[in-house]
C-alpha cells in the first residue's frame, strides 16, 4: 500500500469534515425516521414538541383520535402501559423503538441545536426558561383559567392570588424583553416555544386588554411567535382574550361526574321477615356509598382543562346515519392488504348516497422547496382537521423532488358537500387546494382511489413520480 503523508492541518481539516458530514447523517436520520406523538386534540403540552418539530424538519406523526388513540382507552392499555407507565400523554414512540414521556423531554428530542441553544450558555438560558414556564406560569395560570373552563370550583381568594402571582411573571418577561426580540439570542428556541405555549390558554382565556396593557413587550413577543408560520401551522389563528372569561357555576355543575344511583333495599321474604344488618356492615357500607366514584383517567389539571373543553356542534348531525363504518373500512386500511382486503371492502361498502369523494390539488407548486418542508404543509394541514377525522379519509402525495414537486390527493367526506364549508374550524387549508367531485361510478374514480390508496401505479395526470404519501385516518 502506498504511504500517503499528510501534515497536521490536512489532518485537523478532515476531522472537521467528518464531525460536519456526522451531523448531517444524524440530522437526515433523524427527519427519516418516522415519529409518533400520542395524544388528545389541542393539548398544549403537545403543542410544545408539535412546533419543535416544526422548526427542526423531524417527521411527526400525530395520534390523537381513533383507531390509532383513543384517549382513556389506548393510555391504559398494557401495550401502551408498557412502554409509558404513567399512562399520560403526550407520549413519543419512534419507528426505531425509542420511547419518551415528559413534554419537555419530548421538545427538547424534537428539536435541533438552533432551538436547545448553540452554545453552553444559551442552552442553560433555555432551560432556564422551561423551568420558569412549569414553576412560575402554570401553577397561577391553572388557578385562574380553570374555574372559567368549569373544571374548577371558584375560590375568590385562589383566584385573586393567581391575577397577582400572573402579574409578576408578566412583569418579569416584560423587563426581560424590553431590549430584546425573543427570550434566548436573535431567534426562536425552545424557550420561547415552551414559555409561548404556557401562556397560550392565559392570552385566550382572560388575558383582557386592560390587563395585559401594563406589559406590552410580552404581548409583542407573544404575538410575534404565535404569527410565525411554525407556530401557526400547529396553533392555527391565536385570537387573544378580549373580554376576561368568568366561572361559570351551570358550567361547572354540567362538568362534574354524575353520581350513581344507590341501589334499592331488596325486601326480605315473607318466611325470614326483615333481617336486621350487623351495625358496623351498614356503617361501612354507607362510607363506601359516600366515596366519590373513581376518575375514567387521571390527568393533571391543565391536561384536564384541554380535554374538557366545551364540544363544538357536529357538522354531520343532520346527515341519516350511513350504512358504510368508516372505522371498520380504516381498521383494515391500517391492518390489511391494501389492494386485496381494504380496496375490495370500500368499494363493497361504500355508500354513494352518505359519502362522496374528492380530488384536491395544491395551488401552489412553485413555492415548495425541500420534499421534508413539503410534507410538513400536508401534516400541518391534516393537524389542524383533527376534529374532522371522524367522517373523513384522505391520501395526499408529494410527486417529484427537491424544488420540482406537487401534491394531490384523495379525499373521502361524509356526505355530499365539500367538508370544509360545513365548519370555521376546518377552513384555514382548504382555499390552497383545488377542489373537484368525482363520480364514484367512473373508472377515473376507480383507478385514481385504487393509485392513491395503494401508493403505486402511473399517475398519469400528474406526470412526476412518487415521492412520499401521507394518510388522514
Amino acid at each position: 500500500m502506498p504511504y500517503i503523508s499528510t501534515s497536521p492541518s490536512t489532518i485537523t481539516s478532515l476531522s472537521r469534515q467528518s464531525v460536519y458530514l456526522c451531523k448531517v447523517l444524524c440530522n437526515a436520520l433523524r427527519v427519516v425516521i418516522m415519529k409518533t406523538l400520542y395524544t388528545y386534540p389541542e393539548n398544549w403540552r403537545a403543542f410544545k414538541a408539535q412546533i419543535a418539530a416544526q422548526y427542526s424538519g423531524a417527521r411527526l406523526k400525530i395520534a390523537s383520535a381513533s383507531p390509532a388513540f383513543t384517549f382513556g382507552q389506548t393510555n391504559r392499555s398494557p401495550a401502551f402501559l408498557s412502554n409509558f407507565p404513567l399512562g399520560k400523554v403526550p407520549a413519543y414512540q419512534g419507528d426505531d423503538g425509542f420511547c419518551l414521556f415528559e413534554s419537555n423531554a419530548i421538545a427538547h428530542f424534537l428539536s435541533n441545536d438552533a432551538l436547545r441553544g448553540s452554545t453552553p450558555q444559551a442552552s442553560a438560558q433555555v432551560l432556564q426558561w422551561v423551568s420558569f414556564a412549569d414553576s412560575e406560569i402554570i401553577p397561577p395560570a391553572s388557578a385562574w383559567v380553570f374555574p372559567t373552563l368549569g373544571i374548577m370550583q371558584f375560590n375568590k381568594q385562589a383566584t385573586e392570588q393567581a391575577k397577582e402571582e400572573v402579574k409578576r411573571v408578566l412583569a418579569v418577561l416584560n423587563q426581560h424583553l424590553n431590549t430584546r426580540t425573543f427570550l434566548v439570542g436573535e431567534r426562536i428556541s425552545l424557550a420561547d416555544i415552551t414559555v409561548v405555549c404556557s401562556l397560550l390558554w392565559l392570552y385566550k382565556q382572560v388575558l383582557e386588554p386592560a390587563f395585559r396593557q401594563p406589559y406590552p413587550n410580552v404581548t409583542r413577543w407573544f404575538s410575534t411567535c404565535v404569527n410565525q408560520p411554525q407556530f401557526k401551522a400547529v396553533l392555527g389563528e391565536v385570537k387573544l382574550c378580549e373580554k376576561m372569561a368568568q366561572f361559570d357555576a351551570k358550567k361547572f355543575a354540567e362538568m362534574q361526574p354524575k353520581k350513581e344511583a344507590p341501589a334499592k333495599k331488596e325486601k326480605a321474604g315473607k318466611e325470614g321477615g326483615k333481617q336486621q344488618q350487623p351495625q358496623q356492615e351498614k356503617k361501612e357500607k354507607k362510607k363506601e356509598e359516600k366515596k366519590a366514584a373513581p376518575a375514567e383517567e387521571e390527568m393533571d389539571e391543565c391536561e384536564a382543562a384541554l380535554a374538557s373543553e366545551p364540544k363544538a356542534k357536529d357538522p354531520y348531525a343532520h346527515l341519516p346515519k350511513s350504512s358504510f363504518v368508516m372505522d371498520e373500512f380504516k381498521r383494515k386500511y391500517s391492518n390489511e392488504d391494501t389492494l386485496t382486503v381494504a380496496l375490495p371492502y370500500f368499494w363493497d361498502h361504500f355508500d354513494r348516497e352518505g359519502f362522496s369523494i374528492w380530488y384536491a390539488e395544491y395551488r401552489f407548486p412553485e413555492e415548495l422547496t425541500m420534499s421534508f418542508m413539503s410534507c410538513n404543509l400536508i401534516t400541518g394541514m391534516f393537524q389542524r382537521l383533527d376534529k374532522l377525522r371522524k367522517n373523513a379519509f384522505a391520501s395526499v402525495i408529494l410527486f417529484g423532488a427537491n424544488n420540482d414537486s406537487c401534491i394531490s390527493g384523495i379525499w373521502v367526506f361524509r356526505g355530499q358537500e365539500l367538508a370544509f364549508t360545513l365548519s370555521e374550524d376546518w377552513q384555514i387549508d382548504y382555499e390552497s387546494y383545488t377542489w373537484r367531485k368525482l363520480d364514484v361510478d367512473s373508472e377515473e374514480c376507480k383507478t385514481m382511489v385504487k393509485e392513491y390508496f395503494a401508493w403505486e401505479g402511473e399517475f398519469k395526470h400528474v406526470g412526476k413520480s412518487f415521492n412520499q404519501g401521507k394518510i388522514f385516518k
